[in-house]
Parts: structure tokens; C-alpha cells; sequence
């Protein structure tokens, strides 16, 4: 189903709105009004009853009308009279059918109050009445006043009327601010929508800033941030080639030439074996790091995915003690001593193994003499350490260590502690780097799961 644009919702809204408040009068307007128009009716009802009594007045008391009942209908403020004297009923003024009559003296005889307001349907009319108590020719006697619902009928067609006007008037007045709004809201979202389709052409150069309205500085800002994050992993993507085509340029060259040496005839007999030699251990430098360029985007893929689908219980002097003997004899001056061997993690077992790999790779190519791999807990997190009383590291270059391709003190380039953050960032954890007393320590933390599923 195709939805509708901003314009059709804001004229959907403001239709709808106007609807709601019509429905909400219609409900309201009608009992309102009506409750109003019948007090008044009682109002003019009581002046006409006060106005007979008036002993200055011209109507004296008994009097007969010459208006008949049901005309009286058509009259909007005609006001009727009758008086019932004594308890013999003895009836006198305006014409009153039989059966109206007889009501209004049932509840004249029992009425306690003075003055008392009735009402009673007649052939589909409302007929306001009231009866009122008075002393006439030394005996009691009640006064009946009454009006029909012509007036208030009347008001309240008119008054709908009148309604209907401003309500039609108030919808073609507020069109234009209607249709100022449609503007004033499309006006970011249409200049939105241009720096869209120019981030769609990779033209993401120029900053976006919308001023006015709280919402859209919020929406800009947040445009502004995905921007920033797209050009930086532009530029990341960009130095990634570049210092990927630089690791594997150099080994390419130095077998070529090694290659072309022994194809030339350049290389003696005697030499040709270290050729090999050169040209093997090139092959598997350029293989180390395709393998490793492979993996870390193989991480940025697993982001977004269940990476806890191979995860198992990982016992840490179970894992650190390989990577141990793996090292043992790549510097025989440096000791590799294993704490916290009883702690356990929860995780894959190779995502883990390539982190402390590494970890303890950069830390024996530092070290003086000494390599410590630990592992700790506290309430909330598990810590992998890895220790090397080697040189300090510069405070400027620590934050730098984790970033793809950063060059260390011997000047090499490399993916591996990138790719242990990456490993770490799966897990939701943090790696970080710092200078100690008589060395360096690298440290992973990697927060426990309330589940199990995790560290």
C-alpha cells in the first residue's frame, strides 16, 4: 500500500482535526445551548407571572385569554395564564385542553414550595409551565403560567446557523495557515532530501546545519554526525587500501626481483638457496598479512550478525598455555609467566585465541625479558592482561595503537591490535594500553552476561 507524503498527512491531519472538534460540537453545542434557551424560557415564563400579579398592572386577576391553546404554538414569547381557585378545582383564563389541565392541577395540590417549574410533552412539543401558590379572594388559588419550546427551537436553528457560518468561514481562514504549515514542515525535509540524493553521489564534502524548530536542529544534527561517520569511514576505507597495497607491494617487489635475479642467471649456484630462501619467507610475510587483512573485514562483517552461535566455556590456562609454547622459543631471553589460569570465558574459541595471540606477539617483540599473560574478575567484568617490561609508550601514540596500520617503535606496520579491538568490541568490551612502572600493559575487558552468554 502506498503511503501518502507529507502533505497528504498534514491535510489528513487538519481534516481530521476538524472533524473532531465538528463532532465534539455537535454533542456539546445542542445540550449547552438547549440547557441556556429553557432557563431563559422559565426566566420569561416567571416576569409574565410577575407582570399579572402586579396589582398596577392592566391584567386583573381572573382574566380569559383569546389565544388557543395549540396557536399559541406559533407565537415565540406567548406566555398563557390560568387560575385554579380553591381545592374545588374552579378553573378560570386561557383555553387548556382537559388532559393538561388535570396534570397541572395534580401537581399544583401537591406542591409545598411557592413557586415550582414543570414541563410535559404534548403532541410532540415541550410545554414549560409554572405554577405558583397566592392567596385570591381570601382563599388559596394557583397561578399557572406557560409558554411553549417555540423560542427555544427557534434560537437554536438560528444559532446553528450562525455556527454553521463561522465554522465555514474558520475552515477557509485557517487554509492558509494550513497551507503555510505544509511549507514551513516540507522546507527541511525537501533540503534534507537534496543532501540525501548528494550523499547518494558520494558528495558528502559540504556540512548540513538547519536553524529554527528544535526537531529538525536535532534531525540536522544527527544528518551532520552520519556525515562525519561517512566521511571518516571514507577516508578509513581509503588509508586501509593504501596501506594494504603498501604491506603487500613491498614483498611483490622483493620476490619479483629475487625472481628475476635467478631467471637472469644474476644468482650463482651457490646463492641460490638463500634466494629461496629470501623469496619463501617474502611469500609467507605478504600471506601473514592477507590473512590478516581477510580476518579483520571478516569481523566487520560479524557486527551485525549471532556471534554467539560457536561460543563455549574457554578455560584461560587452557588457551594461554598454547599461545605460550607457540612463543616459547621465538625469543629464548624472554619468560612467559601464565596467572589466573582458573578463570574462565565464555566465547568463541578462535576469536580469542587470534586476540591473545597477538596480544602476546607484540609483547614479546617489546619486551626486555619478561611477558606476563593474566586474567581476572570482578562483579561485572572479566580482564586479560598481557604485560612486557619493555620501553614506555609515548602518551600521544597510545590512543593511536588500536587504529588499522599504526606504525610501532620498530617501524612496522601491522593489523593485530586492531583486530583485537574489533574482537573485543564484539563482546561489547574495550581494550586499552598503558604505561607501568617497569613496563607496558595491554588490557582487555569484556563485560559477564546476565545469561551466561559472554565473558
Amino acid at each position: 500500500m502506498k503511503q501518502a507524503n507529507l502533505t497528504q498527512r498534514i491535510w489528513f491531519s487538519f481534516i481530521a482535526l476538524i472533524l473532531f472538534i465538528g463532532i465534539i460540537i455537535a454533542f456539546i453545542y445542542p445540550l449547552s445551548i438547549q440547557g441556556t434557551l429553557t432557563e431563559e424560557s422559565y426566566q420569561i415564563i416567571i416576569q409574565e407571572q410577575e407582570r399579572v400579579l402586579n396589582p398596577f398592572s392592566d391584567n386583573e386577576l381572573p382574566y380569559r385569554g383569546n389565544i388557543d391553546f395549540i396557536e399559541r404554538r406559533k407565537a415565540a414569547r406567548s406566555v398563557g395564564h390560568a387560575l385554579i381557585i380553591n381545592d374545588e378545582g374552579t378553573y378560570r383564563g386561557d383555553p387548556i385542553p382537559a388532559s393538561v389541565l388535570n396534570q397541572m392541577a395534580k401537581n399544583a395540590y401537591f406542591q409545598k414550595q411557592e413557586l415550582v417549574r414543570y414541563q410535559l410533552e404534548y403532541e410532540e412539543a415541550t410545554l414549560f409551565y409554572v405554577i405558583r401558590k397566592i392567596e385570591y379572594e381570601n382563599g388559596p388559588a394557583y397561578l399557572i403560567s406557560y409558554m411553549w419550546d417555540t423560542y427555544r427551537n427557534q434560537m437554536v436553528q438560528q444559532l446553528w446557523k450562525r455556527l454553521l457560518i463561522i465554522v465555514f468561514i474558520a475552515i477557509f481562514v485557517s487554509l492558509f495557515p494550513a497551507i503555510w504549515l505544509t511549507r514551513y514542515l516540507r522546507a527541511p525535509l525537501v533540503e534534507l532530501g537534496k543532501r540525501f540524493e548528494q550523499i547518494a553521489k558520494r558528495n558528502w564534502k559540504e556540512p548540513f546545519k538547519w536553524e529554527g524548530g528544535k526537531e529538525f536542529e536535532t534531525l540536522s544534527r544527527q544528518f551532520e554526525q552520519m556525515r562525519q561517520n561517512l566521511i571518516n569511514y571514507d577516508e578509513g576505507q581509503k588509508t586501509f587500501i593504501q596501506h594494504a597495497s603498501h604491506e603487500l607491494k613491498t614483498p611483490i617487489m622483493i620476490i619479483k626481483s629475487y625472481a628475476q635475479s635467478i631467471k637472469d642467471g644474476v644468482s650463482s649456484k651457490e646463492a641460490l638457496d638463500d634466494t629461496m630462501d629470501v623469496i619463501l619467507q617474502e611469500a609467507s610475510r605478504m600471506e601473514k598479512r592477507i590473512s590478516d587483512m581477510l580476518y579483520f573485514s571478516k569481523l566487520d562483517a560479524l557486527k551485525d550478525k549471532n556471534v554467539e552461535q560457536n561460543f563455549e566455556a574457554i578455560r584461560f590456562g587452557t588457551l594461554a598455555n598454547e599461545i605460550e609454547e607457540r612463543f616459547r622459543f621465538q625469543r629464548n631471553d624472554v619468560s612467559i609467566i601464565i596467572r589466573g589460569e582458573d578463570i574462565e570465558i565464555f566465547g568463541d574459541r578462535e576469536q580469542f585465541e587470534i586476540m591473545l595471540d597477538n596480544l602476546v606477539q607484540n609483547a614479546v617483540r617489546y619486551a626486555k625479558d619478561m611477558v606476563i599473560l593474566e586474567a581476572t574478575e570482578t562483579d561485572h567484568d572479566t580482564i586479560i592482561s598481557v604485560f612486557n617490561n619493555g620501553s614506555p609508550i609515548a602518551e600521544e601514540n597510545i590512543q593511536m595503537l588500536f587504529e588499522p596500520f599504526q606504525k610501532g617503535a620498530d617501524g612496522k606496520f601491522g593489523l593485530g591490535l586492531a583486530i583485537v579491538k574489533r574482537i573485543a568490541q564484539l563482546y561489547d568490551g574495550a581494550v586499552r594500553a598503558r604505561n607501568a612502572d617497569d613496563g607496558v600493559i595491554f588490557e582487555v575487558r569484556i563485560p559477564k552476561k546476565e545469561n551466561g552468554k559472554g565473558a
